[in-house]
């Protein structure tokens, strides 16, 4: 029986000594009893320089350590003041003078009676897992960072009862949203339809069935304004593969939809132009025979004062008529524009003179001209160009018949473009007709022939530009022209 018991002995302290573990036997005076081989390396001594020796003058070589020395310390002696097993972290200085991260394990060891006989110390070196964890926190902070950086689109999570946990710095951009102030609210705070919040269950049902869903959909900024984006939905999974939420993923598509409107108008346009054009010939031969017609009986000297009287509102009205033909004539013809080299801000300010004929609105409405001074010359048709000016300056006019103000403001817009942003305080455009300003034919004034515009957008794309309009009800309107440099 003594001779088993002295086999394992020798048997357990080789299995300590051979361990890739510091072990560390001390007396109740925190003397060393016994040290396995990985402690004489660590402290780079022979076993008879270490045995007997006190704890801390063999873990903490350095005068510089007195700091992680006492954190030591105060660990060790709750153990074995109140006999209990304690767990740790702290550095030691090795052999070669480099710090190393030891996960210790600090047990009391009692006897029968519960007496105090020694303490038994295991250390677990963990400097590369704690250095290979860090690394692999960094390269997850800086993939966050990306993902987080990324403005182009807005990027966030929600969890299983649709309530967002992550909202990016793109998201933050294009929505307006603080990160403080939308997490944990419901996703559908940031959708413009009212019914989103019953589609939500449907389209999670489908991300979950096919792993992503895609679409179109209007989201709303903190202030309250819609816009397009393009909607990628997607599991967000823990590392078991568990779904724990969902990623979603938009992208602003206020500039494509502009440019396929722009497209679809540019088609309707030319049609209605052709149909225009045919209309306005047909018009025009038996208009011309009806003016005809009036003045051989106007000039007739048998005509009585109350019939003369008549006769001339009919003629007016054929004169209208045929301006009106004029006009639609002008839209389907679109001429080709005579191009030279203009400066844009001369272009506009030769027109404003002209405005001095509105006498009655021109009393009430203040001008502001912000021209930039080294804008570089662009090619076009002069008097086109005017007569869009001359047209738009006086929409805002009309928009404002109780006075307000009239800002132009040219600047270089992407090197690329002169731009032209011509803002009235008036009334503003209701939302539902801002998409049709620049149709033919359509117009909220009482007189208005609704060609204006039309013709103004033709010139504009005759000169390889663009035309678009802002407008808020209540708050004024702002057309916008892009001309490219010369």
């Amino acid at each position: 029986m003594d001779l088993n018991t002295k086999e394992m002995e020798q048997s357990l302290y080789r299995l300590i000594d051979g361990a890739n573990l510091l072990a560390l036997y001390l007396d109740r005076h925190g003397r060393i009893l016994i040290c396995n081989k990985k402690t004489q390396d660590m402290a780079a001594r022979p076993k008879e320089e270490i045995i007997g020796r006190e704890w801390p003058s063999i873990l903490f070589r350095n005068d510089n350590a007195a700091m992680k020395q006492q954190m030591f310390k105060a660990v060790m002696e709750d153990s074995v003041t109140y006999k209990r097993s304690n767990n740790f972290e702290g550095l030691i200085i090795d052999a070669n003078n480099n710090e190393r991260l030891i996960s210790w394990n600090i047990s009391p060891i009692l006897s029968a009676s519960g007496e105090l006989e020694g303490t038994f110390l295991v250390g677990n070196d963990i400097t590369e897992l704690k250095e290979k964890e860090a690394s692999l926190k960094k390269i997850d902070e800086t993939l966050k960072n990306i993902f987080s950086s990324i403005k182009e689109y807005a990027l966030c999570v929600i969890n299983l009862d649709g309530n967002i946990t992550y909202f990016g710095m793109g998201a933050e951009a294009m929505l307006g949203w603080q990160k403080n102030d939308i997490i944990f609210k419901h996703i559908s705070a940031l959708f413009a339809a009212a019914d989103v919040k019953a589609q939500l269950p449907v389209i999670l049902e489908r991300v979950r069935d096919a792993g992503k869903y895609e679409t179109e959909a209007e989201l709303v900024t903190r202030r309250g304004q819609r816009f397009p984006v393009s909607l990628t939905v997607g599991k967000f999974l823990d590392p078991e593969n568990k779904l724990i939420g969902y990623i979603f993923m938009a992208k602003d598509i206020t500039e494509r939809k502009r440019l396929e409107y722009q497209i679809f108008q540019a088609e309707k346009l030319a049609a209605i132009g052709q149909l225009a054009a045919g209309m306005a010939h047909e018009i025009n031969n038996p208009l011309f025979v009806i003016s005809g017609r009036l003045e051989m009986i106007l000039e007739g000297e048998r005509l009585t004062g109350e019939l003369k009287k008549d006769l001339n509102i009919i003629n007016a009205q054929a004169d209208r008529i045929r301006k009106l033909v004029d006009r639609l004539l002008k839209f389907a013809r679109q001429p080709v524009p005579k191009l030279e080299i203009i400066n844009i801000n001369e272009a506009i300010e030769a027109v404003l003179p002209f405005l001095s004929y509105h006498k009655s609105l021109m009393s009430k409405i203040n001008i502001d001209k912000d021209f930039a001074g080294s804008l570089r010359p662009i090619k076009g048709d002069l008097n086109q160009l005017q007569e869009v000016f001359m047209n738009l300056f006086l929409n805002a006019y009309q928009a404002m018949p109780e006075g307000g103000r009239l800002t132009i403001k040219t600047s270089n817009f992407m090197d690329s473009f002169a731009e032209i942003r011509i803002s009235d305080t008036g009334s503003g455009i209701s939302p539902e007709n801002l998409k049709n300003v620049f149709m033919p034919f359509f117009s909220t004034k009482k007189d208005g022939t609704g060609l204006g515009l039309s013709i103004c957008y033709n010139i504009i794309k005759s000169h390889n530009g663009s035309i678009d309009v802002e407008s808020q009800p209540n708050k004024g309107t702002t057309f916008i022209v892009r001309l490219p440099f010369a």
